[in-house]
């Protein structure tokens, strides 16, 4: 069998999709022996495509003249043209996972079939960062492509039970939405012996408003105040950070922090800190949790999308509502104070990781699904039903190492 993954951003690009795709690649040359190539738009491929565009499920010219809008379509006949540049119809299987991946891939390809794995809610991260207006017309837009994805697409998977009920409202038959968490390859993740004399906290995230981090930076005031010794490392980049480093300034937190700027391989570096904490204000998954908790750190997050998902509170992590500052201080007070109890949370965080979210229970399913629309031999029946397509993803109950996919 041979799959074409069709990314949007290149695989080295930092994020969810390339801390995994990559690694199935590997996996299913070795274990299946299947062939699986990666494909995406380079950065400088701009304004080339050409091709007039049309979905069948909306009419998008109602939105011409609206910039951002424009540059999605223009993105969409980039990623069309360069798709139709490189490629030939000789996949068994396109599994997308982005919507404008998805879409180009079925437009060049229409008779291969298409599954698509929507990653995350572009819309709510643009409006939490002050892109868009909610409910404006870049918001319609963009969620108008949920259903034209229903409609287009063979299966629709998303990585967390919540983010499937957010999708419910933008498709005609939530049914048809399966849900795979993402998985990570354990080798990567090494957790090192260590005892910081004063708890070092780490966050790894783009610096945007939707990840909240300005709250915690609130929150390390909080505990400074209180006389609370830490560092807080801070890594990743991105627009917000002069904002950061300048409330940095004005909490008296500069020198108790450091701005790292982007990382490569921040798993290599995670090991070495004691308490991984992200108040986001939206994350349909949250990979960057599961990562902390296979680096052996005590998570902390918020109450939002797929992070509870995560982390039971109390148990294998701590929770605390979204823009609440004081909760999170209070939250880190505890983890800060009782290294027992950090580690405990720890060591629950990391077995859950290794349980719910290898790389193995991924290509489990994932297998199950790619299987029902591989190529049938002369003779059988040309093509599975809905409902046979819909048990795939469904799956039968599962134990806990090995969930189900869901609905």
């Amino acid at each position: 069998m041979k799959i074409l993954q069709a990314l949007f951003f290149p695989p080295e690009q930092p994020g969810g999709v390339s801390s995994m795709v990559p690694y199935i690649q590997e996996r299913f040359a070795a274990k299946k022996g299947w062939e699986m190539e990666l494909f995406s738009l380079p950065k400088r491929i701009r304004n080339k495509g050409t091709a007039p565009v049309g979905f069948a499920t909306f009419d998008w010219t109602i939105y011409a003249g609206n910039p951002i809008i424009e540059k999605y379509i223009q993105t969409y006949k980039d990623y069309l043209w360069w798709t139709r540049m490189r490629l030939k119809p000789s996949f068994d299987l396109i599994h997308a996972h982005h919507p404008i991946a998805a879409l180009a891939m079925k437009e060049a390809f229409p008779d291969i079939p298409l599954v698509v794995t929507i990653h995350s809610s572009y819309e709510r991260e643009l409006i939490l960062n002050g892109r868009i207006a909610e409910g404006g017309p870049e918001h319609a837009f963009l969620t108008s492509l949920y259903r034209e994805l229903e409609e287009r697409s063979d299966q629709i998977l998303t990585v967390s039970s919540a983010f499937r009920r957010y999708l419910g409202d933008y498709v005609q038959d939530p049914e048809r939405v399966g849900v795979i968490p993402n998985g990570f390859d354990e080798r990567r993740f090494r957790p090192f012996p260590h005892e910081n004399p004063v708890a070092q906290l780490i966050t790894v995230c783009r610096l945007v408003p939707a990840k909240g981090l300005d709250v915690l930076l609130e929150a390390c005031a909080l505990l400074k105040k209180k006389g609370l010794p830490f560092v807080l490392h801070l890594i990743g980049d991105g627009p917000s950070r002069p904002e950061l480093e300048q409330l940095a300034v004005e909490l008296n937190l500069y020198e108790d922090t450091i701005f790292y700027g982007y990382m490569l391989h921040p798993e290599e570096f995670m090991p070495f800190f004691d308490i991984f904490v992200l108040p986001s204000r939206a994350e349909a998954f949250g990979n960057v949790f599961a990562e902390a908790a296979l680096c052996l750190l005590a998570v902390v997050g918020t109450e939002v999308g797929g992070i509870p998902e995560q982390i039971e509170n109390g148990r294998n992590g701590l929770l605390v509502p979204v823009n609440d500052a004081h909760a999170l201080a209070y939250a880190l007070e505890k983890l800060i104070l009782d290294p027992s109890f950090r580690y405990n949370l720890a060591r629950a965080g990391q077995e859950k990781a290794k349980r719910a979210y290898s790389l193995t229970r991924v290509i489990k399913q994932l297998v199950k699904v790619y299987e029902h629309y591989a190529v049938e031999p002369e003779g059988s029946e040309a093509e599975p039903s809905a409902e046979t397509a819909r048990a795939a993803v469904s799956g039968a109950p599962g134990d806990a190492g090995n969930p189900p996919v869901s609905p």
